[in-house]
């Protein structure tokens, strides 16, 4: 039998272990946060006079340019039209049928910003998209749902969740892995700072997560986070570090039928009817405020999923992107184009030629592979050979 003696000294050499554990543990949190905070501390109120172009720029600036006031309508107006989520075989011909024969002012071909998710998503398709020109950006691997598990989400995980779908991205649709510049959250939800380090981190250039309802008009024009930003804070936590050279697209809202605003076109909350004279008629109205006012980016951003909820929102939606291209100074581009045209805004035609369009070959395989965490069986479509297991959070080559 265990002594008096012997059984307290057993219950102090724990505690002590659990004392030292516990240190170790704290100081190595501190640790992390010393190091992040040395390399991003607070930023600032905006100094325009040392936030220039082409990599800073101020977050109240109305205009591209001080010089383009009273030059507005020489301002090239953009339409970023963007899609989140998986991309499959049903919303494949729909994205096709949207910019099918849409040719820019430029002649350059109306393309758009895909934020692509990992799961159900069909890789030979997103290497369709990629290989027509349009932009393929990021939505995270397992889009977990609820908002707390984003608004929480520590640089780490969001490197995983990023930089993994990067790795599947390359792998699974053979798109190349520096063509991938930005990103948007699952549910636009912020964790601070960290989602922008963990953006950082992982090669982007660009977010557009972070929606604003204080400057629709006149829009606000997309900025870098070198400097305290003005813009308002609608789903928090927002960041408050310096970025240096990372930029904000700032997602401008909608207003619906009653004046609510809505972040994506298919979140308001009251759209008009189910018909096409006033779907299109409220998309119309949306994009005068951007292009009779200070020509700021005008953003159509949606799930696909709105298409099949009202019978009328495809042929509005086709429709106003065709009324809109007959437009000499209207510009249907991507996101990335955008930032790009940042960095040296001119009046007048924005680019100087078009996008190359990557060669990329792709031979589409079907797979069907153990997903580990459950031990189901799960299907995907890749560019060339599957992988092992059905790749995920932490092994996004889905080895063994």
């Amino acid at each position: 039998m265990m002594s008096r003696t012997n059984r307290w000294s057993k219950v102090i050499l724990l505690t002590l272990a659990i004392f030292f554990t516990a240190t170790i543990t704290i100081n190595a949190a501190e640790e992390s946060e010393d190091r992040i905070s040395d390399e991003y501390s607070k930023a600032e109120y905006c100094d325009i006079a040392k936030c220039q172009l082409p990599n800073c720029r101020c977050s109240a600036q109305t205009l591209p340019k001080p010089e383009f006031q009273g030059h507005e309508k020489e301002i090239p107006q953009f339409i970023t039209v963007t899609f989140d989520d998986a991309v499959n075989i049903i919303n494949f011909p729909q994205y096709q049928q949207i910019f099918d024969g849409l040719v820019n002012p430029d002649h350059c071909p109306a393309r758009g910003t895909f934020f692509v998710s990992h799961e159900y998503t069909d890789y030979s398709k997103v290497n369709a998209l990629y290989t027509e020109g349009h932009e393929i950006a990021l939505h995270s691997v397992t889009h977990s749902s609820g908002t707390d598990y984003w608004r929480d989400a520590d640089v780490d995980l969001l490197e995983q969740e990023f930089g993994g779908l990067i790795d599947m991205l390359e792998a699974y649709a053979k798109v190349n892995r520096k063509h991938i510049r930005g990103m948007r959250l699952p549910f636009l939800q912020l964790s601070g700072n960290n989602s922008f380090i963990a953006a950082k981190r992982v090669g982007l250039i660009y977010d557009s997560s972070w929606p604003t309802q204080r400057f629709r008009n006149p829009a606000m024009w997309p900025y870098t986070l070198d400097y305290h930003s003005l813009q308002d804070c609608v789903i928090s936590p927002c960041p408050d570090a310096s970025l240096p050279g990372f930029w904000i697209n700032p997602m401008v809202t909608w207003v619906d039928t009653k004046g609510y605003s809505c972040s994506m076109i298919d979140g308001c909350i009251y759209p008009p009817e189910d018909n096409e004279d006033a779907l299109f008629e409220w998309m119309l109205e949306n994009f005068k405020r951007h292009y009779e006012g200070n020509r700021a980016p005008f953003g159509m951003y949606l799930h696909a999923a709105w298409f099949s909820r009202l019978q009328h929102a495809l042929p509005a939606f086709r429709r106003f992107l065709l009324h809109v291209n007959t437009l000499q100074d209207v510009y249907i581009t991507t996101v990335a184009r955008v930032v790009q045209y940042m960095h040296q805004p001119v009046l007048g035609t924005p680019f100087k030629g078009c996008v190359k369009k990557p060669k990329t070959e792709c031979t589409p395989r079907s797979c069907g592979l153990t997903k580990t965490s459950t031990g189901e069986i799960r299907y995907m479509t890749v560019c060339g050979s599957c992988p092992q297991v059905y790749p995920w959070l932490g092994n996004p080559l889905g080895k063994h």
